[in-house]
């Protein structure tokens, strides 16, 4: 067996042993946890308001557009810290296309603070 077909077998034989934990796992815990439905169990629960009313319209659209937020400010991050890690190599240019970077993303807070999203009311 030539070495480029060993590797994809390598890659297979860990494949299937990870499937077959992941099922083995998932019965396992099938087996051994209680089982005790009821009705109030099955009742969507939604940012600590009981759901009452047609269709449980409860939650707000505010509080999705607060959590894409929060990712959309992370993932900035993400990209910042490596980028400050390497700021001598990249020179003048990566200063430059960060600073954009930092821009596009504030402008795009400010647009979500005029808008009122970021009132928690």
């Amino acid at each position: 067996m030539s070495e480029f077909l060993r590797a994809y077998l390598t890659v297979a034989v860990f494949g299937g042993a990870a499937g077959l934990l992941v099922l083995a796992l998932s019965t396992v815990g099938r087996l051994l946890r209680p089982s005790r439905p009821s009705r109030q169990k099955s009742i969507a629960y939604e940012s600590g308001v009981d759901p009452v009313g047609p269709g449980f319209s409860q939650s707000q659209v505010r509080y999705y557009i607060f959590a894409l937020l929060f990712v959309l400010f992370d993932v900035e991050a993400v990209y910042i810290f490596p980028w400050a890690l390497r700021l001598e190599e990249y020179g003048m240019f990566g200063l430059v296309e960060m600073g954009v970077f930092i821009v596009i993303l504030a402008l795009g807070l400010v647009y979500a603070w005029r808008k009122g999203v970021l009132r928690w009311v």
